[in-house]
């Protein structure tokens, strides 16, 4: 079998996606949000400092194209490759709203219900990448982690 080379075209598209969609549209709700005196008056002690954020969601947004990436080109047929833009699809939408929730609406209990949903989405990329392509899979454990860990901040700052 042959070996495939590097897709450059494919990959800006997932870089493109990715960092418009996640990137984009999140930091609409979250940039100015994130030194406002409410978010400021509610956010827990175990809150990294507000430069953190945007350095581990970047590095995040770099693992989740490469994700995208090798799922999409390892795909062997176009129901694997439908299959990988829903999953991906659901995530993104997820993803944001949360931002949406959280940020925009200030509803910090839904967003923790809706918190848990995204975390599972990710779990449901991890387990259907995984047939495809294991690098792809492994490259979204860190994102699995960081959101895990943004569901502890978001739970102390809803229910405690």
């Amino acid at each position: 079998m042959k070996k495939k080379g590097f897709n450059f075209k494919v990959f800006i598209i997932c870089l493109f996606l990715v960092f418009l969609i996640l990137g984009g549209i999140g930091s609409l709700f979250t940039a100015t949000n994130t030194s406002s005196e409410w978010y400021i008056s509610i956010k827990p002690t175990i809150t990294p400092p507000n430069w953190v954020f945007p350095v581990v969601w970047n590095f995040l947004f770099l693992l989740i194209s490469f994700s995208l990436y090798f799922a999409w080109i390892n795909s062997k047929n176009n129901y694997q490759k439908k299959k990988v833009a829903i999953i991906f699809g659901i995530n993104f939408i997820l993803n944001v709203l949360w931002s949406v929730l959280f940020f925009g609406l200030k509803q910090t209990q839904i967003a923790f219900v809706e918190l848990i949903i995204f975390w599972l989405s990710i779990l449901v990329m991890i387990l259907v990448t995984r047939k495809i392509s294991r690098k792809s899979s492994w490259l979204l454990i860190p994102y699995l982690i960081w959101v895990a860990f943004a569901s502890i901040l978001n739970y102390l700052i809803a229910f405690a």
